[in-house]
Order: C-alpha cells, then sequence, then structure tokens
C-alpha cells in the first residue's frame, strides 16, 4: 500500500471519528465544563497512548523534539480545543460542524506560508470543489446566526484557524520521529493550559450528574476522539503534503450526516449524495498533486 493511500485512509479515519464528535461534546458539556472536559480527554488520551508506547519498547527523543512538540501540543490541543469546546458549548453543534469546515482552507494557506508548499491551480480547484461539497452536504440553512451565538461563532473560527495552524506545524515535528510519540508529547503540551481552567471551573461551576452516558462520552471522547483519531491526523500529515492531507477533513461532515441518518432516521437526501461525491472528487484531484515540499535547508 502507497504512502499516499495510508495517508488519505488516515485522514479520512480521523475526520470520520470527529464526524460523530460534535454531537457527543454538546451531550457531556451540559455537563462538564469545557476546559475541563478537555483535560478530561487530554489525560485519558496521554494514558492510552502511553500504554502503547510502553508495550513498543518506550520513548526515545532527544529534548529538542521532546520541546518543539510541546509547544506545537499547547497551539493544537490547549488554544485550539479551547476555543473548539467553548464554540460548541456557545453555539450549535450544526454551527460547530460548518465554521470548522473552513480549516482546509487556512491550512492550504499555512502551508504555503510554512512549508512553502505551491498554491497550485489543481489543489484550489480541489479544496474549491470539496468545499462545494461540504456545503452541500452540511445544509447551510442549518446554521443559526442569532446574536446569542456570535462569540460561539467566533470561538468555532479561532478553533478552525488555530488547528490548521497545528496540523501544518506537526507536519514540521513529525520529520524523524515516530507518530505515536509526537501525539503523546503534543497531548501533554496541552494540559498546562487547562489543568488550571479546568480546576477553576471546576471549584466556580456547578457540575452536572455524571451517569453512565455521560461516561461512556468520555470515554469515547478521550480514548477514541483524541488518541485514536489524532494518531490517525497525525499519521496524514506526517505522510502527505499539508495541503492535500488536510482536504480529508471534509469526510466530517459526511460521518456525522450519515449517522444522523441511522441513528436519529434523519433523511439522505440527493443534494447530500452529490455532495459526498464532490468531495470524493476533491480528494482523488488533490491526491494526484502530492509532492515533496520545498522546504529551504536550515
Amino acid at each position: 500500500m502507497s504512502k499516499n493511500v495510508i495517508g488519505i485512509c488516515s485522514g479520512i479515519a480521523a475526520a470520520g471519528i470527529w464526524g460523530g464528535m460534535y454531537v457527543v461534546s454538546k451531550v457531556v458539556l451540559d455537563v462538564i465544563p469545557p476546559f475541563s472536559l478537555i483535560t478530561l480527554r487530554l489525560i485519558l488520551g496521554c494514558l492510552t497512548l502511553w500504554i502503547l508506547v510502553l508495550a513498543r519498547g518506550g520513548m526515545n527523543v532527544s529534548g529538542d523534539q521532546f520541546r518543539r512538540v510541546f509547544s506545537v501540543g499547547m497551539i493544537g490541543y490547549g488554544i485550539s480545543l479551547g476555543f473548539q469546546f467553548i464554540g460548541t458549548k456557545l453555539s450549535t453543534a450544526a454551527n460547530a460542524s460548518l465554521v470548522t469546515s473552513a480549516t482546509p482552507a487556512f491550512i492550504l494557506l499555512f502551508a504555503w506560508m510554512i512549508l512553502h508548499e505551491r498554491i497550485t491551480i489543481l489543489r484550489v480547484t480541489a479544496l474549491i470543489v470539496s468545499t462545494v461539497g461540504v456545503v452541500a452536504v452540511i445544509n447551510p440553512s442549518t446554521m443559526h446566526v442569532e446574536p446569542s451565538l456570535f462569540w460561539g461563532n467566533i470561538c468555532l473560527l479561532a478553533a478552525a484557524l488555530t488547528w490548521a495552524m497545528y496540523s501544518v506545524l506537526i507536519r514540521v515535528v513529525t520529520r524523524q520521529m515516530n507518530v505515536l510519540f509526537v501525539s503523546l508529547i503534543a497531548f501533554l503540551g496541552g494540559l498546562p493550559l487547562t489543568v488550571p481552567v479546568g480546576i477553576w471551573e471546576v471549584s466556580t461551576q456547578h457540575i452536572g450528574h455524571i451517569g453512565p452516558g455521560i461516561i461512556a462520552g468520555i470515554l469515547f471522547l478521550g480514548v477514541i476522539a483524541t488518541a485514536l483519531a489524532m494518531v490517525l491526523w497525525n499519521t496524514a500529515f506526517a505522510t502527505l503534503d499539508a495541503s492535500v492531507a488536510s482536504l480529508t477533513f471534509f469526510a466530517q461532515p459526511v460521518v456525522g450526516a450519515l449517522l444522523g441518518w441511522f441513528f436519529l432516521k434523519e433523511n439522505i437526501t440527493p443534494v447530500f449524495i452529490l455532495g459526498g461525491i464532490l468531495i470524493g472528487v476533491g480528494l482523488i484531484m488533490a491526491s494526484r498533486s502530492t509532492e515533496a515540499p520545498n522546504i529551504p535547508p536550515k
């Protein structure tokens, strides 16, 4: 199996897992405050990956590598996840899915600025085709723009922007490093930001009843949507150009809609099918544009 196929499949799998994450997050956030939930996610993710690291004989990284990945993790798992959870809590799950779909466009821009990846006509066309597809899948009419949701939507936009920055930077720091090690250290990078705020939340805000459903939701968010999905996402960006890997993000709303059809008996419309086809076409176009990034020597 080629590296391109592995990278695209990894990215789609990660995005697919996140397709069901917003609904789960919305439910759990009604009980647990945002940064407290992020902290639980990261701790569960760290524990899961640490077990895997130990099973593989331990971690072998230099101090410089650790510091670089740790700082990138602060952006992705401290700042970006913070914006995402606050935005989801203050806005709606539909808004979260739609606003954060801007992430691939931001990744294309950052990949050009940081990785010196060329913005080719084929890649821009692939982005446009996939974006049209995701708009068809999500259906913008479900988005709410009431003034009361303004700050939530702004936080979601900030989450998309900072996640794009993280995704590009993770391609830089994964060079000559095991993706499992990178993911674990990045999770640790988020904790210095989330733990203090999480402690403050617990001491000042009401924590709802934590029943079996909430526990299951926390485990899903920590083990599946964090540990597994982040390793898959980092694998995609370690093996593909960032501007290509970013388009796998568009699998997220497709999976979310399919889950709504399967569990909630929501209708699958012809427009949805057309949108899914356009996203697939965009991914195929992007995969044909892969090339080694032109990074000048240090």
